[in-house]
């Protein structure tokens, strides 16, 4: 083994996002799986992944809240006070224990967020609530915790060009409002046309897919756009929406990726980032498959592609400031 390598020698060479309290919010028979948080923890515990490379989340702030979504709303889902079309909204039964699930999810996309731009790369087993707008939340999202990060990092002057990269089957209709009209931050998404959200806000760039299409057209689509889109816009923070939800059988998305598929998508999307130095926070988004073990192992490989993109990247940094005499 070369110096390179024993210096790279670390199983997974970023830290994960994880609470324990994010699978035991009891939503009875409800298609919003959370128990994919706990398998995925337990997957990677299986694999060697020692305890201290997970980082626990502790519930966001108001005030980073507050950046993001309206104060009455907010007040609402403390409170528990949400009207009957509210709830019908956002899909979820208002349980006591939602809103310290829902306020540990945003603090776990802020820590990822602010982990990835320290070092290079973190993944939140979890996140990914893109649905939520400013005044109420829609499709399982209560908040939007992609926007409330961002907004975060770029209040603080810790970033000034963020990239959302959005690759779950559904389109984020709540992050396209919230960003409708600023030239600031860069959102792309892939998402199917005819499913949830029948509203779809235009993004910065939306490439739209249809029941039935597949890898050809949705990996086509990645090839010609990420590279292009990445040189144009340089941005300083890519926050990666991996959504499972594209693969075939998918209860909620009808499109029909295989898990190969969903992995090279991965690997071009995270590569292509790491391999130009961008940090980059990485969501694991919807996921619904008919066998939940279908969605876990899609989910894990977004991990192992971003083991090998982070891998990649250190090492093309090793090399340099080894030539460099550093």
């Amino acid at each position: 083994m070369g110096l390179i390598d024993r210096l790279l020698s670390k199983q997974y060479p970023f830290r994960f996002i994880y609470s324990s309290e994010y699978w035991m919010v009891d939503l009875g028979r409800h298609v919003f799986p959370v128990r994919k948080y706990r398998l995925i923890y337990e997957r990677l515990l299986a694999q060697g992944v020692r305890k201290d490379a997970f980082l626990e989340p502790a519930p966001a702030a108001d005030e980073d809240i507050l950046r993001v979504h309206a104060p009455k709303y907010v007040r609402k889902l403390q409170s528990g006070d949400l009207s009957r079309s509210e709830i019908e909204a956002l899909e979820l039964p208002y349980l006591p224990e939602l809103t310290r699930f829902v306020w540990l999810h945003m603090g776990g996309t802020i820590l990822t967020a602010e982990t990835a731009l320290r070092e290079g790369l973190a993944l939140h087993i979890g996140g990914g609530f893109h649905h939520a707008f400013a005044d109420h939340g829609e499709g399982f999202c209560a908040l939007n915790d992609t926007v409330i990060a961002v907004e975060k990092l770029r209040a603080e002057g810790r970033i000034a060009r963020p990239m959302i990269i959005d690759l779950d089957v559904h389109q984020g209709n709540g992050t396209a409002s919230l960003y409708a009209g600023r030239k600031d931050v860069f959102t792309y998404s892939i998402h199917q046309m005819d499913i949830y959200p029948a509203e779809k806000p235009p993004g910065t760039l939306d490439v739209g897919l249809w029941s039935g299409d597949g890898d050809d057209q949705y990996l086509a689509a990645l090839r010609a756009d990420i590279p292009r889109i990445l040189n144009e816009y340089k941005p300083d923070l890519v926050v990666y929406l991996a959504g499972a939800d594209p693969l075939a059988g998918d209860k909620l998305g009808g499109l029909t990726c295989s898990l190969a598929g969903l992995a090279e998508r991965d690997r071009i999307v995270l590569e292509e980032v790491r391999a130009r130095g961008i940090p980059v926070a990485v969501e694991l988004a919807g996921g619904y498959g008919r066998d939940l073990e279908d969605t876990v192992e899609a989910h894990m490989n977004t991990i192992q592609a971003a083991r090998r993109a982070q891998r990649a990247a250190r090492r093309m940094a090793l090399r340099r400031r080894l030539t460099n005499g550093h």
